[in-house]
């Protein structure tokens, strides 16, 4: 469920009149919340899509079809070393600016319509369409910058500049596909059966206070991160306030967007590990940092003096895919059901354990995460 504000979208935002959004919100009430799934092989051997379908399709009544996704990890081998830009666009003439733009800060190696299947549970589709682009040699050198902050200032670009045009994901041998419909749904839009790869996210839709329109779908993405969320971020305002001075611009109304952005300012920007994120993120109260061993407290009172803009109030339980493994984390109260169950080199995450079981009843072990207390699950390497 998300509660963000009532922020108002800029002029190169996809407006809310145009087919891509639904306001459909008020007209369907479901007593329940959102749901979020997750699989990861740390082996790293690839799985079909097929799985996280059936698995996110389990808890259908904790969202109201409007709005549904998934990401993938490891579904375009072939391009692994080209970022895939995947795109919505409201019209042929945004889809045309917006190439003209890739062409000048990008070499295309490959462009073409994401592939998709007529099902009357998706409606007002917009265009769709795949680049996999590596930045123009010239043009990065120009910047100054490296590739991925180049690649990352120019998705900024184009959602908030080109009307009618939204990257909503940009990493490399990793995709976004979302939508607004139910996540079973959305999946067999997508033809998800047909993508293979070592780890999935999903995410069922539940809002509360925004509109259910196809960039506001989960999971939100910025280069290989990915957030998948069921919850409500009260000090969203803050922290935009604060994570825009660092050149990220929130313009799709959902409140899990920031949270992508965190993630890749401390990760990316601050080398921060994902135990450290989790720190900052969902820090633990001062009563409980002042009880803990010296060096311990040392490390926690820096993160949360540090990075105090970067904590995220509320109820929420996240799933964070990256390039190499896969974070779950709670709030620091456990306001939101999150469960965690392992089998063999898989390690399965939902909001229910019911939904694990559908796809592996006989798991070695599972468990409820404490309250700020990560799950960070890596392909058979260090700790990112």
């Amino acid at each position: 469920m998300q509660n963000e504000g009532q922020v108002q979208p800029p002029c190169g935002c996809i407006r809310l009149d145009s087919p891509l959004s639904q306001r459909k919100e008020g007209l369907v009430r479901i007593p329940s919340g959102c749901a979020i799934s997750g699989i990861i092989d740390r082996s790293g051997r690839r799985m079909s899509g097929e799985t996280i379908i059936k698995f996110i399709s389990v808890m259908h009544d904790r969202s109201n079809g409007l709005g549904g996704g998934f990401a993938a990890y490891g579904i375009y081998p072939e391009y692994k070393d080209y970022y895939a830009l995947h795109l919505f666009y409201e019209s042929v003439s945004a889809k045309k600016e917006c190439e003209e733009f890739l062409e000048e800060h990008f070499d295309i190696i490959n462009l073409s319509k994401i592939p998709t299947r007529k099902i009357k549970e998706i409606t007002d589709e917009p265009l769709i369409w795949r680049y996999f682009v590596v930045p123009l040699p010239t043009r990065l050198a120009d910047s100054q910058l490296d590739e991925r902050e180049f690649t990352a200032k120019c998705v900024f670009r184009v959602n908030t500049r080109i009307e009618g045009a939204y990257v909503f994901s940009s990493g490399k041998n990793m995709g976004v596909f979302k939508a607004v419909g139910f996540p079973e749904d959305v999946g067999r839009f997508y033809k998800l059966e047909e993508y293979e790869g070592w780890c999935f996210t999903a995410h069922g839709r539940y809002p509360t206070n925004t509109p259910g329109w196809w960039g506001g779908a989960h999971p939100f993405a910025l280069l290989d991160y990915s957030v998948v969320h069921n919850g409500e971020i009260s000090s969203y305002d803050t922290n935009r306030r604060a994570i825009e001075m660092y050149g990220y611009k929130c313009t799709l109304q959902t409140d899990t967007e920031v949270i992508t952005y965190i993630i890749d300012y401390l990760h990316r920007k601050q080398k921060l590990s994902f135990s450290e994120i989790a720190s900052v993120i969902a820090a633990s109260f001062w009563q409980t940092i002042e009880k803990q061993p010296p060096e311990e407290r040392e490390t926690h009172e820096f993160l949360r003096v540090m990075f105090s803009a970067q904590l995220i109030t509320g109820p929420f339980s996240i799933l964070v895919g990256f390039n190499g493994g896969l974070m779950a984390l709670n709030d620091r109260l456990k306001l939101r059901s999150m469960v965690v169950g392992e089998k063999g080199d898989f390690t399965y995450i939902s909001s229910e354990e019911a939904a694990i079981r559908i796809i592996e009843p006989n798991l070695d072990t599972v468990w409820a995460p404490k309250g700020g207390q990560p799950v960070i699950i890596n392909m058979n390497r260090g700790e990112a």
